[in-house]
């Protein structure tokens, strides 16, 4: 796509954004961003579907997918995430259920899909690397 219509589609792009009842713990999350300068490469729109975590629950963040990596932070109560990608590991309980999918919501982070709202028992996003 040359730079022109970059630039053009980010002028024109408009996002509108529905919540419905039928999908409470997920929101979308839209940012648009300022048009470039003359002579600047063009961003557009980015959008990042989030989960949230279970409100009861300030839940640790790892380095890998099971306890056994390192605790990169805490999550606050309340917390919304965005799964970037999913993969197996340390099988872990939690108030959604039993499961060994965590889930990466930046790089080199991820939680356990037990404690996070995706509405299915399965995945959501593209298995990780």
């Amino acid at each position: 796509m040359a730079v022109e219509e970059v630039e053009n589609t980010a002028r024109e792009a408009t996002a509108t954004v529905t919540a419905t009842a039928a999908a409470p713990a997920v929101e979308t999350v839209v940012v648009t961003v300022a048009e470039p300068e003359v002579g600047t490469p063009a961003v557009g729109m980015l959008a990042a579907k989030r989960y949230k975590v279970h409100p009861d629950y300030r839940v640790n963040v790892r380095s890998g997918p099971g306890t056994g990596y390192s605790l990169v932070r805490v999550l606050p109560y309340g917390a919304s995430v965005p799964i970037n990608c999913q993969k197996a590991g340390e099988r872990i309980a939690g108030p959604y259920g039993t499961t060994n999918l965590w889930d990466n919501i930046a790089n080199g982070e991820f939680i356990s899909d037990a404690y996070v709202y995706t509405g299915s028992s399965g995945y959501v996003a593209p298995r990780c690397a």
